[in-house]
């Protein structure tokens, strides 16, 4: 079924830089002049494998008169009540404005599926817009650059939890199946992926040989382990930009490299008697760069003779080489024999559970004390950086901000401390995580919760 899709907000949030995003072209006219868009504009539109149908909207002024603004308000009230999911827009920069928090009113009355939608936070300039987010009451925001792309994969996954919208009386005595946890194998060409994504669905489904680049297209393949759905998707190889020639290698690397956001898990598969090279690296620090949880694999242990040494020298150089990649799995398998392939699986299905892990806000706060209490952070200029709250602003990876005294003199030194301390005491080893260290007061001060 196609969703009914309602982007809203108040003027000059970037609704319709989201809306072409999503349509694949430039339907609705974008401009830094607020109040552009004036009648409400529909088309079809596509994230991932989900299909739309879209609906601009005016922005919405808070006006009740005959007056034009008051006659855009009224079509965004007709676009709400025909939706099935409303996308409700803020500006992250700007922060939380009073005409936002009347339009969250509004639809918090609506009783109508709100996926709350945070724009503008490329290069973390809507850290605390996104942080302020939290107080419209309309559960966690998802941080957009519709400009740029970014939060696209965060998106499709917090309107694909309503695609099926409302249980009806019938349903509500069957739980809705979960959304399959996606794991993209990737790695580079000839490195075994294909012959691994067959090994663990139990038939010859993909094309396998000793040639490179057999796989143009990423295919997906659903799949169940453990009493879970998997949805396994098989990459193209992935060489250097240089090497990437012909037209057709282009485009599947750039399939693969959708794959990879559109991901929870990515599987990297290396050739155990070439692991970590320069290009496994360069793949391994994008995926953890799009925040997706990672756990290497290598491929084809059946060749290696000192199997106790060889997993110790990786092990080291995937430590000195990855430190942003620190905790994430490395198991080692054979797919021709079996052999490691559920050692592999539950570390997908641990490196899923640390990616999508909550932190109450009351343990960080006891952590992050006794954390400063044990190793204080450093005086600059003769002045101590003071950290003063910590708080979970979302997970898929886990994000954290923290509200600091001169945060923007705290070293890198100091915050990796913090991020590893993090991990220990939480236990999440598999997974990115992000700090974002921010001046300014606690902005959960006053929150009754």
């Amino acid at each position: 079924m196609t969703i009914k899709l309602a982007i809203v907000g108040r003027p000059n949030v970037g609704k319709s830089t989201l809306f072409n995003r999503l349509a694949g072209r430039r339907l609705a006219i974008v401009d830094d002049t607020p109040g552009v868009t004036r009648d409400r504009r529909e088309a079809k539109g596509r994230l991932g494998d989900l299909d739309f149908q879209l609906i601009d909207t005016a922005g919405f002024e808070d006006v009740t008169d005959a007056s034009l603004e008051s006659r855009m308000r009224a079509q965004t009230e007709i676009a709400i009540r025909d939706a099935d999911v409303i996308l409700f827009m803020i500006d992250a920069r700007a922060g939380v404005l009073p005409m936002d928090e009347a339009f969250a009113a509004i639809l918090r009355r609506a009783d109508k599926p709100v996926v709350l939608a945070a724009n503008k936070v490329e290069g973390r300039a809507g850290d605390v817009g996104i942080s302020e987010a939290y107080s419209l009451g309309l559960g966690e925001p998802i941080a957009l650059s519709a400009e740029h792309g970014e939060g696209m994969a965060e998106l499709y996954a917090a309107i694909v939890a309503h695609e099926a919208g409302p249980p009806t009386e019938e349903e509500h005595s069957e739980p809705r199946p979960a959304r399959p946890i996606n794991i993209a194998i990737v790695g580079r060409p000839n490195a075994g992926k294909s012959t691994l994504v067959n090994a663990l669905i139990g038939e010859d489904r993909l094309l396998v040989g000793p040639e490179a680049g057999i796989t143009r297209d990423s295919i997906a393949i659903d799949w169940q382990w453990g009493g879970k759905t998997y949805r396994l998707t098989d990459t193209a190889g992935m060489r250097k930009k240089a090497k990437v020639q012909e037209k057709l290698e282009r485009m599947s690397v750039g399939d693969s490299l959708h794959s990879i956001r559109f991901a929870d898990v990515c599987v990297l598969v290396m050739d155990s008697t070439e692991a970590f090279e320069k290009q496994d690296l360069s793949i391994a620090d994008l995926i953890i760069r799009e925040g997706r949880a990672l756990v290497f694999a290598l491929a084809k242990w059946d060749k290696i003779e000192d199997t106790r040494a060889v997993a110790e020298e990786l092990k080291l150089v995937a430590r000195e080489s990855l430190p942003q990649a620190r905790g994430a799995p490395l198991v080692t398998i054979s797919a021709q024999s079996g052999v490691g392939l559920d050692r592999l699986m539950k570390a997908v299905e641990q490196a899923h559970t640390d990616w999508t892990a909550r932190v109450k806000t009351k343990d960080l706060n006891e952590w992050l004390y006794a954390s400063i209490a044990r190793h204080p952070p450093p005086a600059v200029g003769g002045k101590r950086i003071k950290p003063r709250y910590l708080t979970q602003i979302k997970a898929r990876p886990p994000t954290f901000v923290l509200i600091a005294s001169r945060a923007e003199e705290m070293p890198e030194s100091y915050k990796r401390y913090l991020v590893n301390g993090l991990r220990e005491a939480f236990d999440l080893h598999a997974a990115p995580i992000r700090l974002i260290v921010k001046a300014g007061k606690n902005p959960f001060a006053d929150d009754p919760s």
